[in-house]
């Protein structure tokens, strides 16, 4: 039982370091749930009101705003998938330390527990190596049964970009199938 509650004391712990890194670098200027609205209301403002001597620029205001949602949809998605994850690592362990569990199931449920570390840390390879190699501010490798999508944070994507990155995905993941999207950074 106090494995069970570390693994959630851990998990608890990382998701408020999550969110408060979040917190800490999003604009404060409103609630989250009415960051369109703001969005909006300021582009009226500023465009009713033109001052030749304003030097604030209202498109780096909007680029700011859309990339911040970016951020937050990216970190929304890892979070998510995370949870998702840590939830049924804990099943499988509650599996393995079941003494009503068989030696059968007891082994199946080591191999996806082990069959996920594997998926998590090849996603972080692949995540890793293209920010690095190729610059992007951003890279989100998720996978879902046998397919692996790839989405990378650029203004756009070449098709050689993304056969570098299919590629990439085949060498990690073997023959499986891969969709390479790109969300444009502002």
């Amino acid at each position: 039982m106090l494995k069970k509650q570390t693994v959630w004391l851990l998990t608890m712990l990382s998701l408020m370091i999550v969110l408060s890194v979040y917190y800490m670098n999003s604009n404060a200027d409103g609630d989250f749930a009415f960051i369109n609205d703001d969005i909006i209301n300021e582009e009226e403002t500023t465009t009713g009101n033109v001052d030749e001597g304003n030097t604030k620029n209202e498109s780096e205001e909007t680029v700011n705003e859309s990339t911040n949602e970016s951020n937050e949809l990216f970190t929304m998605i890892r979070m998510d998938v995370s949870e998702t994850r840590s939830n049924r690592i804990e099943q499988l362990k509650d599996i393995i330390a079941s003494s009503s569990s068989s030696t059968e199931e007891k082994n199946k449920a080591y191999d996806e527990m082990e069959e996920i570390d594997h998926i998590s840390s090849k996603e972080l390879i692949i995540e890793e190596t293209l920010k690095s190699e190729n610059g992007y501010s951003d890279v989100l490798v998720r996978t879902k049964e046998n397919s692996v999508i790839v989405t990378v944070k650029a203004e756009e994507l070449s098709n050689v970009e993304a056969n570098k990155i299919m590629q990439m995905v085949y060498d990690e993941f073997g023959r499986v199938n891969v969709e390479v999207k790109f969300k444009p950074k502002g």
